[in-house]
């Protein structure tokens, strides 16, 4: 079966103007122009389109996808290909995501992000790999205690659990700087929030742990200075906080 280009462009939803264009510059030929003048296209052409869309999507410009559809061995090799660009673009949006509704939540609270939080959903293995240099080697050195390789390292997985952990510490932060008691019912469900979305993420933690790790926090110089640059007494209202949750969840029937 061969097609017209009015309905090509129907079936692809691509301009007449457009696949003219395409034509004119050798990146979707017609199979045949018939004695009337039509250009006519079979069933590669209809493919080919197909690949052309997906590099459109892309933001391929059209000098670059010709070059590629013309120098690729056949089409189950474009498809894999393009299917793995399309994945890591989808990775990507989501790195993006993570950034943006954490922006979005601090503008709607009036909190200030710190300058590096901006950026971290940007991020990839490699990036991350670089971030995590300084404590990686802290931890060796001190305790030592290895971080799972690069190899380990998922970039969304980190970005979301980065972003709740900085949102966790921005709301606790705040709270110390408006003088809010550490133990009352809503340092509690701060903690509890937080517990719950470390567990959703596939990392759940039991009250004590998180009491453990704060109490780590203050007698290590690194992550102590790590809360400190973000409010002045915070690695203690944090312990206090978490140890008194703890106390509670302990005591609970």
């Amino acid at each position: 079966m061969k097609y017209t280009v009015k309905e090509m462009s129907a079936l692809s939803k691509v301009t007449i103007k457009t696949l003219h264009h395409y034509h004119k510059i050798g990146l979707l030929v017609p199979v045949e122009v018939s004695e009337a003048g039509y250009r006519l296209y079979g069933k590669k052409e209809i493919e080919r389109l197909q690949e052309i869309l997906f590099y459109r999507e892309l933001e391929f410009p059209l000098e670059e996808i010709k070059r590629l559809l013309d120098g690729a061995p056949d089409r189950l090799r474009i498809l894999e290909s393009q299917r793995e660009l399309i994945r890591e673009r989808q990775r990507r949006m989501e790195r993006l995501s993570v950034t943006l509704e954490a922006s979005i939540d601090a503008e709607r609270e009036g909190a200030s992000q710190p300058a590096a939080e901006l950026f971290s959903g940007f991020g990839t293995a490699e990036e991350w790999e670089a971030a995590l240099a300084e404590q990686r080697r802290h931890l060796k050195e001190t305790y030592d205690v290895e971080l799972p390789g690069a190899n380990a390292i998922d970039p969304v997985q980190m970005n979301r659990q980065a972003a709740e952990a900085a949102r966790f510490m921005e709301e606790m932060a705040r709270a110390l700087r408006e003088g809010r008691a550490h133990d009352d019912e809503e340092a509690h469900a701060r903690i509890e929030r937080h517990l719950a979305a470390r567990a959703a993420e596939g990392h759940p933690a039991s009250p004590d742990d998180l009491a453990g790790q704060s109490r780590f926090f203050i007698g290590d110089v690194f992550h102590r200075g790590m809360l400190e640059s973000m409010q002045t007494g915070l690695s203690y209202y944090l312990c206090l906080a978490t140890e008194s949750y703890a106390e509670v969840c302990r005591r609970a029937p």
